[in-house]
Order: structure tokens, then sequence, then C-alpha cells
């Protein structure tokens, strides 16, 4: 199984997820996301695995949000991609990805049910 991880080290929930991920002999891929953000493509099918909308994974309290006008409801979901993707620090953390699902781990046990 492989397992893929959306990770800042600085974020506790981030790093709980992680630890919870090993405790399970989980060794999974470690993307730091804020270094090597997901392109569309991926972000896109991060998205359809979540099962929720680009505006769904927005960290609505994040400086780069109201700075960004994301709090606008006028915004598609294309130009949301977009602002996430330049600004990857908006993305809810961490995801984890595994059997051809996605979970964001608030909180950590949330991945369990994909893995």
């Amino acid at each position: 199984m492989s397992v893929t991880i959306y990770h800042n080290p600085r974020c506790s929930k981030s790093r709980e997820t992680l630890a919870l991920l090993q405790s399970k002999g989980v060794d999974p891929v470690i993307i730091e996301y804020l270094q090597t953000p997901p392109d569309k493509k991926t972000l896109k099918d991060i998205l359809h695995k979540l099962g929720i909308s680009a505006r769904q994974l927005l960290r609505t309290k994040e400086s780069a949000f109201l700075e960004n006008n994301l709090d606008n409801a006028a915004l598609t979901e294309e130009q949301i991609i977009t602002t996430l993707l330049e600004f990857p620090v908006l993305m809810e953390r961490p995801i984890v990805l595994a059997n051809g699902k996605a979970a964001i781990g608030r909180p950590p046990e949330n991945i369990l049910a994909i893995l």
C-alpha cells in the first residue's frame, strides 16, 4: 500500500498524523507541500478524492485568505485553485492519500478510515 502525506512539520496536527501513520507501521511518502506544492492536476485529484470544493480546503484564518479576497463568494473554483497553488499555506493540512482515497488529518484519526 502506497501512502502519501502532504505535511507541514511546523503543524502539530500534521506531526500527530505522521506519528499515527508510523505507529500503524506505515512509512509514507512525505511531501512538504509548502516547499513542493501539488500541481494543478494533482490538486484537482486530491479535491476529488476528498469530495470537497477548493473553497472547503481553504484555511480561512491565514492572512493570505483575506489578502487575496478569498471570502468573495463570486470566486470560481478555478480561481480558488489557482490561488491555492500560488499560496499553498492556504491548504488545510495534513492531507493523506491511500488506497485511492484521501482524508484530512483533523483530527489525525480521520485518516484511519482510508488505510
